[in-house]
């Protein structure tokens, strides 16, 4: 079956035979076709909805959602990346000089502690300052690395991760590579609603990831009252899993409202890649001492640390105040802010509370992507965000200036409004 899913002669969404019938037409104990589906659900290849049957995954598990946009021809301008603003991102020779001349005095060698004594100084400081609980701080290749390794540390295949929708496309595709299955959460502009993540839990949810600020792709942040009622929930669950997400530090003008130490296990997640550079691909991650050894035990079995040298080189870009963070949190929430009104002046409902992004609801989410398209703008199509949510679509605005505002306004409401012929009878 995963051959022929590879090849396509099984298209996704395609229903499976019944376990009995295969069993019959094969020959086979039925608890040798069971063995093989459960095998084929754990490797993401398949997904299984009780009664309803077994059928080929909508997409393989390793199919990136990065996939699914658009090809941008020449003179359309690119709204659809999620990328930082290279104007705002600080220049990295100095840094990355000032750790090779700290490397020529002290070389990294095997066997020395996997976290610079400088980073980890700095780091749990910075968690301090924001309310994060007390926990160890472990170094990994971005926050997608950090995120794997810690469901990788306490859950199995087949168990149930709770994830916000719409959400990251690369959590949504990690989730069911590592043979776990997402089950989705609603969220507003102040993060996943308290009921969702409680049905969610009750129905089994062995994990919980939350985005704090900045979420992508609808710029949710959890405010002071959202975070009380969510551990309120937690509470109740303290076996959960939970993992928390923090990509926006740094961009975000917003407070943090932390909700580790709630749960038995924690994990909280800070990226460098927004406000220092994408290229960077580091992460420094904090939480119960148990989650924290379990991932810095099996990094050591593989990849053993992240250089040194790129810790130094961050750590030369935080105490030389590289980043303005008041100035890159003002220039960015300027053009959210400002999309979103002219947005709202025209009719069209946005979201965009904190971070790069605004989400538009559509009705007919590929014909937006194409009018705009057409129009000049390439946008991310919400397909590469939802599981269950309603059609969008994202507009990343680190590209946009203060003149590209009105246009793009223009041209999404243009290409989400009724068309032109059937305005006359709106």
């Amino acid at each position: 079956m995963e051959r022929a899913v590879g090849s396509g002669e099984l298209s996704p969404g395609q229903l499976l035979p019944p376990m009995r019938e295969l069993a019959g037409e094969l020959g086979v104990n039925p608890n040798t076709v069971a063995a093989a589906y459960r095998t084929l659900r754990e490797r993401g290849v398949i997904e299984t909805s009780g009664r309803r049957g077994s059928r080929v995954r909508p997409r393989p598990a390793s199919t990136a959602r990065e996939s699914i946009r658009a090809d941008v021809p020449p003179g359309v301008r690119d709204l659809s990346r999620g990328n930082p603003d290279p104007a705002l991102l600080p220049p990295l020779h100095d840094a990355f000089a000032a750790a090779a001349r700290h490397g020529a005095r002290r070389p990294g060698l095997y066997g020395e502690e996997p976290v610079d004594p400088d980073f980890g100084r700095l780091a749990r400081a910075a968690f301090d300052a924001d309310g994060v609980p007390q926990g160890p701080v472990v170094v990994t290749s971005g926050a997608l690395d950090a995120i794997e390794r810690v469901l990788a540390a306490h859950l199995k295949p087949g168990d149930v991760v709770a994830v916000e929708d719409p959400g990251w496309g690369g959590l949504l595709d990690l989730v069911p590579a590592l043979g776990l299955r997402a089950v989705p959460v609603a969220l507003d502009d102040d993060g996943p609603l308290p009921g969702e993540v409680e049905r969610a839990l009750r129905s089994g949810a062995r994990a919980l990831v939350v985005t704090d600020r900045a979420q992508n792709p609808t710029g949710a942040a959890v405010g002071a009252a959202r975070a009380e009622e969510l551990r309120a929930v937690l509470a109740a669950y303290p076996g959960v899993l939970l993992i928390e997400d923090d990509h926006g530090h740094a961009i975000v003008d917003l407070p943090l409202r932390p909700l580790a130490g709630v749960t038995d296990h924690w994990a909280f997640v800070r990226s460098v890649a927004k406000a220092y550079g994408p290229d960077l691909r580091l992460a420094m991650a904090t939480g119960d001492p148990v989650t924290v050894d379990r991932v810095a035990g099996r990094q050591r079995l593989g990849p053993g640390w992240v250089s040194r040298l790129l810790q130094r080189a961050v750590v030369d870009l935080w105490e030389t105040g590289a980043v303005d963070v008041r100035a890159v949190s003002r220039a960015y929430a300027g053009r959210r802010d400002a999309l979103v009104r002219a947005l709202a002046e025209r009719g069209i409902e946005a979201h965009g509370r904190s971070g790069l992004n605004v989400w538009v609801p559509v009705a007919d989410e590929t014909g937006a992507v194409a009018r705009l398209l057409h129009s000049g703008w390439a946008v991310a199509p919400g397909a590469r965000f939802r599981m269950s949510a309603p059609p969008g679509v994202r507009l990343t605005v680190s590209a946009m200036t203060a003149r590209d505002i009105g246009p793009v306004a223009d041209a999404v409401a243009s290409a989400t409004g009724p068309p032109p012929a059937a305005r006359h009878y709106a």
